[in-house]
């Protein structure tokens, strides 16, 4: 049986391997920290919840549109307006069996094979796999601190060139927390826009920004009407393993979308559908927006506690819930270092491997999804291990 050589060039994700060492430990008895997945901990809203249990057993769940739910369509549409501030279409809004379904669409129906598609390094490794799946050639643009790790006007035309046909990025970034100014962004789309080129842009932790409760995050559809914006209701939301995400793109692509959806995937998850309806409540806003003030306050208390460890954080995340540490002054490798972190001192972390070629083996992703305790006992536990590297 011989394996395809899309199948043979997909590259392992290290976060989640080292999910599977710390799974490893803890069936030994051990305690791990896990800093090493970005999924937060808190759940779903309890109204969604209760939907989802009264709808799994009152309701018929047949399959829906391809395209999702009309009123979930329409839910989407209304959240842009009130989070920020732009009118969309609903028939633009396209339901998706998780954000990388999204992807997977998009990719689907604007890559053909040799088509060079412009990325950060770093940035979040599925995206990358899926255009080269669909037999596109990724170019990774390095970023630096200085940059905050995301591509610019600057870094755009200089490695901009007559085969480029696509412009991906996402902001807030996986995985360093960073975003692009709404200015830069809106440079950056209309110099891809001006020579034919599209415009993913990734807003998955958009509304997980880190600013004050008043502010309204730009998404990249309030300057450029025929970007293909992709989010989830995985992050703000915190349904990660509800697999529900959606995207935006022009009405003349929706067709495309539907057909591909059809053939793909047939439908989302009707239950999860159905449920996501209560996301966009009130209630549930409310909830959401009180996570996202956690969220801010565990970040202080990470950048506060990695500086006691010793542990530069170079550029301090807008959103999300990452911080990217420079681990060059450990005479580690980022590998080096989250295998020995995890084996002594039972804390899991991300190699930058997994989001770059650059300098990955420089960085380590720590995600602060977790609980406050676990926060405080990870950080303890990081500064007592750098102790003992430098007493080594």
């Amino acid at each position: 049986m011989k394996y395809s050589q899309r199948a043979q060039a997909i590259s392992p994700f290290f976060a989640m391997a080292f999910g599977a060492k710390a799974a490893a430990l803890e069936a030994q008895g051990h305690q791990v920290i896990k800093f090493n997945i970005g999924e937060p901990d808190f759940g779903a809203p309890p109204d969604v919840l209760l939907a989802m249990q009264s709808l799994a057993t009152t309701t018929s769940l047949p399959y829906t549109s391809a395209l999702g739910l009309p009123e979930l369509r329409a839910a989407i549409a209304g959240f842009y307006k009130t989070a920020h501030n732009v009118d969309i279409d609903p028939a633009r809004v396209v339901v998706t069996a998780g954000a990388s379904a999204a992807l997977l669409l998009l990719s689907a129906a604007f890559v053909d094979g040799g088509d060079n598609v412009i990325m950060g390094d770093p940035s979040y490794p599925c995206n990358r796999q899926f255009i080269k799946s669909f037999g596109g050639n990724v170019q990774l643009v390095p970023t630096t601190a200085d940059s905050r790790f995301q591509l610019n006007m600057h870094l755009l035309k200089k490695h901009w060139h007559s085969g480029t046909r696509g412009l991906m990025l996402a902001t807030p970034s996986n995985p360093t927390g960073t975003a692009v100014s709404p200015n830069e962004l809106q440079a950056m789309c209309e110099f891809a826009k001006n020579r034919g080129a599209w415009r993913i842009i990734d807003e998955i932790y958009l509304n997980l920004h880190h600013g004050e409760p008043d502010y309204k995050p730009v998404t990249a559809l309030s300057f450029d009407d025929e970007a293909l914006v992709i989010n989830s209701f995985s992050k703000y939301f915190g349904m990660t393993g509800w697999r529900l995400g959606w995207c935006v793109v022009p009405k003349r692509a929706v067709s495309v979308m539907e057909r591909m959806a059809q053939n793909y995937y047939i439908c989302p998850s009707t239950l999860a559908q159905k449920a996501a309806l209560e996301c966009f409540t009130p209630a549930s806003i409310a909830v959401c927006e009180s996570r996202r003030a956690m969220l801010k306050s565990r970040k202080e208390l990470i950048i506060a506690g990695l500086a006691q460890c010793g542990l530069h954080v170079p550029v301090q995340p807008d959103g999300a819930f990452y911080v990217y540490i420079d681990v060059r002054p450990t005479g580690l490798s980022a590998m080096d270092f989250c295998e020995r972190a995890l084996q002594e001192a039972h804390v899991a972390l991300t190699p930058g491997n997994d989001f770059g070629e650059h300098q990955g083996d420089h960085y380590v992703r720590l995600s602060f999804a977790s609980a406050e305790s676990e926060l405080t006992e990870g950080l303890q536990r990081l500064e007592r291990f750098m102790k003992s590297l430098k007493s080594a």
